[in-house]
């Protein structure tokens, strides 16, 4: 694969032929399929027929599918020579994820593809106490979000086990000023709090554009059954990163509040983000993977111009 780095403009015919079949075709899917266009066969999969018109303008194949009807997933198999699958599992399946599990099982009823690159999360670990940590950390998800994520990676892995080169992308909190909610705007106009010091927790980040090129680079690069912390080189605590981004849109610092005094006045879904304190170690991603981060922190990712 040439370099994902500085990606040339046309590739070896043998390249061409490739056929890149992308699940979960959102914001992420859609900066990874511009890296790609022109450069391989792209083929997008969404559940509604409305985006198709907005796929086919940017280059891609659209196929119109049900993510949560298995016998309709069986329309990909032998579609892709490699698969990028960026979709979510169902919000409401408990500790399963059908959808993936459903994938896969239709991907092994024809030829089966070259390698397949799954975006889990970083949330798998649960809580780590700040640790630093890299790929090798028992899974211990302390949510069942985090649960339907472990339960998708086994099917995956089930995939790998067939042949393919199955590569697992263990993903942060993304960012992008031009990605919809993807910037602390929003939480600092509202001054939502932030913990004191004392009581609060390391988070991890990636920009949009950098994980877009993670995900291409796995695609051709790193062993099978690999796990890959796609995220970036910043250490900060939640609430810095806050006063970090209100400190670049010249805006006001949030309050600091006690960790008792969040749980009376913060909502359930984001003291389940306050309750988990890690600091991912991306060391594989660099030395496997090959990528150099446009972003390597937030203080230049954050940046509008960015």
């Amino acid at each position: 694969m040439p370099s994902i780095n500085n990606p040339p403009g046309a590739l070896p015919a043998r390249f061409r032929r490739q056929r890149v079949l992308i699940v979960g075709c959102g914001d992420v899917g859609s900066r990874a399929a511009a890296l790609l266009r022109g450069r391989v066969q792209l083929i997008a999969v969404t559940s509604s027929a409305d985006r198709v018109p907005a796929l086919r303008a940017a280059g891609l194949r659209p196929l119109v599918a049900d993510l949560d009807a298995p016998q309709a997933l069986r329309r990909l198999a032998g579609l892709g020579t490699r698969v990028l699958h960026l979709a979510p599992p169902p919000t409401a399946s408990g500790a399963r994820d059908p959808r993936t599990l459903a994938l896969v099982r239709a991907l092994r009823l024809r030829s089966l593809p070259a390698a397949l690159v799954y975006g889990s999360t970083s949330g798998v670990y649960g809580d780590c106490g700040g640790a630093r940590i890299d790929e090798t950390r028992p899974l211990r998800p302390g949510t069942a979000r985090a649960q339907r994520r472990v339960d998708a990676e086994r099917s995956v892995r089930w995939l790998g086990r067939a042949g393919v080169a199955t590569r697992i992308l263990r993903i942060p909190g993304i960012y992008a000023p031009d990605r919809a909610g993807g910037t602390p705007h929003e939480r600092l106009r509202k001054g939502t709090p932030v913990l004191h010091s004392a009581d609060d927790v390391y988070t991890n980040h990636i920009h949009a554009d950098d994980l877009a090129r993670i995900c291409v680079a796995a695609l051709w690069r790193g062993g099978t059954q690999r796990a890959f912390h796609a995220s970036d080189d910043t250490e900060l605590k939640m609430g810095d990163y806050f006063d970090l981004a209100a400190d670049l849109y010249g805006m006001a610092r949030p309050p600091r509040i006690a960790r008792e005094a969040a749980r009376e006045q913060l909502p359930a879904s984001l003291l389940s983000f306050m309750g988990e304190s890690r600091r991912l170690d991306n060391t594989r991603l660099r030395q496997e993977l090959r990528v150099r981060l446009r972003h390597p922190t937030v203080a230049t990712g954050l940046r509008p111009d960015s």
